[in-house]
């Protein structure tokens, strides 16, 4: 008869770790998104790595599962010397942006520049409204203040106060207003954006200088940036956060509806705030009592929205109804309405239908020559 005994053998360090991930979930961020992988720092720093390069399961697809930057995931089956994962689960998001496309955004950071290129009223109006539509906290930074004088900043200062925002004064150059941006921008997930050439790129260079952004100039003849920013990125900033560039636009699209839009201005938020108006439909054009439509500034700029949010209402009313005898069209600035094509008059009847047809005609032939000899 033969014996048998147990040997236990120590434990290599490799199955130590792998024994400790099957027993704790390893959960991390999307920092960054290119075609099928996921760039994902994960959250213990007691793991070998501090990054892994993830795949999506086949699961999440199935179900429709979209993994986004900024998104806080699952990693199962690490690959500690490949540097390699794979994401099976996605946490539920508390915010989430469709331009630029990340999720759990804490605040949105508006860069504008003082000079070169001057601020547009209008266009920063614009941003502003944006900003506000997606529910997240709004700051906005003025770059390039060391070319400004004092007498400028102060009357923007005044002015952006009246519209309900108080801006931090930034530049780069003479390293001015950074530590106040860098306190707000600390253990929070801020996306950086604004018109081109107004120095986002520069000012996270700044921020964040191991990660080198690309820089180009401003347009000499039309004062306007040129694009350097491509693809979105979360970038860790020292002092604890997380901070995204987002490709720079002179006109951000304002997909909100009529009733909604007036809550996008704080100044007219505060006058509603303060007494309603006399009906609860409102839209604040020429409608009798209403509290918001007077004289303040951006009063101008809202009816311009709400032309714009009226026009999207009507297309998204006129797709849900296939019927309608006119569409939508947008030229310029302008909207307009033309005849809408029947398409399937000039769509050509695919082979399946005609033999379908013919073979039900054949049917039908038959049926009648039965019918005639009963």
């Amino acid at each position: 008869m033969r014996l048998k005994f147990a040997v236990n053998l120590p434990m290599s360090s490799d199955d130590k770790i792998l024994e400790e991930d099957q027993a704790r979930e390893i959960t991390g961020t999307v920092l960054a998104v290119q075609a099928n992988f996921y760039q994902v720092k994960l959250q213990d720093e007691t793991l070998p790595q501090s990054m892994l390069l993830c795949t999506r399961r086949t699961r999440l697809k199935k179900i429709g599962q979209r993994v986004m930057v900024g998104d806080r995931v699952v990693i199962e089956e690490p690959d500690w010397n490949g540097d390699r994962g794979a994401i099976s689960q996605v946490f539920p998001r508390r915010s989430e942006l469709d331009r630029p496309p990340i999720a759990n955004v804490d605040q949105i950071l508006l860069v504008f520049a003082l000079v070169s290129p001057t601020i547009e009223p209008y266009q920063l109006s614009r941003f502003l409204v944006k900003a506000e539509s997606t529910g997240v906290s709004v700051c906005l930074a003025l770059s390039k203040s060391d070319l400004a004088s004092i007498d400028e900043q102060q009357y923007w200062k005044n002015r952006l106060g009246e519209w309900g925002y108080q801006p931090i004064f930034i530049s780069v150059h003479q390293q001015l207003g950074l530590l106040e941006l860098e306190q707000y921008l600390s253990q929070k997930i801020t996306v950086a954006s604004g018109p081109s050439g107004v120095g986002k790129s520069s000012l996270i260079n700044q921020l964040i200088p191991d990660i080198d952004l690309r820089v180009n100039a401003v347009s000499g003849k039309l004062e306007k940036g040129r694009h350097t920013t491509r693809h979105v990125e979360l970038f860790e900033l020292p002092t604890g956060g997380l901070l995204a560039d987002t490709p720079g636009f002179n006109q951000p699209d304002l997909y909100c509806l009529s009733h909604e839009l007036v809550q996008y201005f704080p100044e007219a938020r505060r006058k509603l705030a303060e007494e309603s108006c006399q009906f609860s439909d409102c839209l604040h054009r020429d409608e009798p009592g209403c509290v918001v439509r007077g004289d303040w500034e951006r009063y101008e700029h809202y009816l311009n929205f709400l032309e714009d949010a009226i026009a999207y209402e009507t297309q998204l009313n006129q797709q849900s109804n296939p019927d309608e005898v006119l569409k939508l069209k947008t030229k310029g600035k302008g909207t307009q309405y033309e005849p809408r094509l029947d398409i399937k008059r000039y769509r050509r009847e695919s082979r399946k239908n005609q033999q379908q047809s013919l073979r039900k005609l054949d049917i039908d032939k038959l049926m009648e020559n039965e019918d005639k000899d009963a």
